[in-house]
């Protein structure tokens, strides 16, 4: 429910802090006292259109803040979770209106899209009355009041699932259709392309592997020349081993004749023949390490050539030759298997319309049986409001191809004001009055079903009194046992049965020659003035504090 509103700076509203409570609140006060600026003020924070003549002479700017309590599974706060808004607590709407027309809005206090404001905001609030931009009841709404009245929530919400799958399940068929027809016309391209593919078989990494591997073999043979050269050269005809072999066996001999002269020579002549043997055995050894089959090296040749000439063919880099043959082998087979998949997709889509259809159907037959409770209910309101020669009527409009996510129905809510005149839609039938007071007997009929928390009524009983006035303020009276309801009134029978009643009066500014609206919340012997004045005009008597003291007593 809507729990506090404070106003700064709008038109004649200084600064305003009221405090609602829950059941039936009136505001009253002379005319022009500023009653409307107080509803022009709570549809500006619930997101309704700005004015900068809103804001209070001489001043820049001014602001709104409307605080509510609503439970945690509200969808004002499913709303503005799903839009990213933090929803602990009280929900805070606040509207700044500058003077230059610019406004700026947010809810507990994050700056938000007016249009979001807006849609949280009619899911708050219900501000009715006698003009067509507060009534809230487009022929959008009346289905949905229609639906709620008839507890249709559930078998709603499966026909728009139903028609949601019905939808994917053509979107799907129409994809395929289309991906077959592409495929037939590159048949013969796509063929020879999986065929050629298929052949390649190109593998995942092949080509980084393939490199690394054809590299380690072209160094491999250049250094196998050099190692091969250095085998040649000890082993070979020309080795040094059996000449330094033959000269150290002479040397050995002759050393024999001149002791001490030529053991050290000998010596290292020796480590010499050693060392090159040894060094024989390393190069030999080397060389079989480089040993590779030379054939290999032009197979790993011949298939990089072949998978580089592939991805220049097919615009795509080596590694994802594997992901387009994939992709050229499902489109074959979707080619292939197309015709099977296209009866299958057609018979799946055709048994999502039949269900579709069959909820549909379903939910019709309900709609119309609960538009004809719907409008008995109505009824049974209008003659106690001056409405017993009138006639409500729930006008359904059924068109099994017209499908939609709501189902095959147009709603509309028709009137009849008199006897042998043409019914027709409430918007264009109803005048302000009489519309006024069908929307009360259809928002009784709902109770509190499809309604927003607060519903606030802006002088439905105007033209209106006595017996009518209080069948309106009964009927305010029932309404405001499940939802929060505000009402501005000239009707002291209505003013009598609230539980809270708000006095609204302008006067000076203290020190100043301007003028304030002021809004003050009235005991029971406050009440019993303001009530006499409504009943008597501007000379309040004895007889009238005795008739609004009665009417007090009866309201409660």
């Amino acid at each position: 429910m809507l729990a506090q509103l404070s106003i700064r700076d709008i038109v004649l509203i200084e600064r305003l802090d009221l405090g609602f409570d829950a059941g039936l609140s009136v505001l009253t006060g002379e005319t022009g006292a500023g009653k409307s600026i107080l509803l022009d003020s709570l549809s500006l924070a619930l997101g309704g259109r700005g004015d900068g003549s809103l804001v209070r002479h001489g001043l820049d700017k001014g602001q709104v803040t409307a605080v509510f309590d609503v439970p945690l599974e509200h969808a004002a706060r499913a709303l503005l979770r799903d839009n990213g808004i933090d929803d602990d607590g009280d929900l805070i709407f606040r509207r700044v209106q500058s003077a230059d027309g610019r406004t700026k809005a947010y809810v507990n206090d994050q700056p938000v899209s007016v249009q979001l404001m807006r849609q949280a905001g009619q899911r708050l609030v219900e501000i009715h009355g006698q003009h067509d931009d507060r009534a809230l009841i487009d022929t959008d709404a009346h289905r949905l009041l229609l639906d709620a009245f008839g507890g249709l929530g559930p078998a709603a919400g499966e026909v728009t699932v139903l028609y949601q799958r019905w939808r994917e399940a053509e979107r799907a068929l129409r994809r395929h259709r289309e991906k077959v027809a592409a495929a037939a016309r590159e048949a013969d391209y796509l063929r020879s392309s999986v065929e050629e593919l298929e052949k390649l078989s190109p593998q995942d990494g092949e080509e980084e592997v393939l490199a690394e591997e054809r590299t380690r073999m072209m160094k491999a043979e250049r250094i196998a020349g050099d190692i091969s050269e250095a085998s040649d050269f000890l082993n070979g005809n020309a080795s040094p081993v059996p000449v330094i072999a033959s000269m150290v066996r002479r040397l050995e001999r002759k050393a024999q004749e001149a002791p001490g002269l030529l053991e050290e020579t000998v010596e290292l002549l020796g480590r010499a023949v050693d060392q090159l043997s040894d060094a024989q055995m390393a190069v030999e050894a080397a060389l079989r390490k480089t040993e590779f089959d030379p054939k290999l090296l032009e197979r790993t040749e011949e298939r990089l050539f072949a998978l580089r000439a592939a991805s220049r063919k097919y615009s795509v880099p080596v590694s994802g030759l594997p992901a387009l043959a994939a992709r050229m082998i499902g489109d074959l087979a979707d080619l292939d298997a197309g015709e099977e998949k296209l009866v299958h997709l057609e018979q799946g889509m055709k048994d999502m319309r039949a269900a579709y259809d069959a909820a549909a159907r379903a939910l019709s037959e309900r709609r119309h049986h609960a538009g004809e409770a719907l409008a008995a209910a109505v009824m049974a309101e209008l003659p106690a409001l001056k409405l017993e020669r009138a006639r409500f009527m729930v006008n359904i409009t059924t068109d099994p191809e017209g499908v939609a996510e709501e189902g095959i129905d147009t709603v509309e809510f028709h009137v009849q004001t008199n006897p042998g005149t043409r019914p027709g839609p409430i918007m264009k039938v109803a005048s302000g009055g009489e519309l006024s007071r069908f929307l009360l007997a259809l928002k009784v009929a709902l109770a509190d079903r499809g309604s927003a928390p607060t519903l606030v009524f802006d002088e439905i009983d105007t033209g209106v009194g006595g017996a009518v006035a209080d069948a309106i303020g009964q009927r305010l009276k029932r309404l405001s046992s499940t939802v929060q309801v505000l009402s501005v009134t000239h009707a002291p029978q209505v003013a009598a049965r609230a539980a809270t009643h708000l006095l609204i009066s302008k006067g000076p500014v203290a020190g100043s020659e301007a003028i304030a609206t002021r809004v003050a919340r009235m005991d029971e012997d406050a009440r019993t003035e303001e009530i006499a004045r409504m009943l008597a005009g501007a000379s309040v008597t004895e007889e009238a504090r005795a008739a609004a003291a009665r009417l007090l007593s009866g309201g409660v």
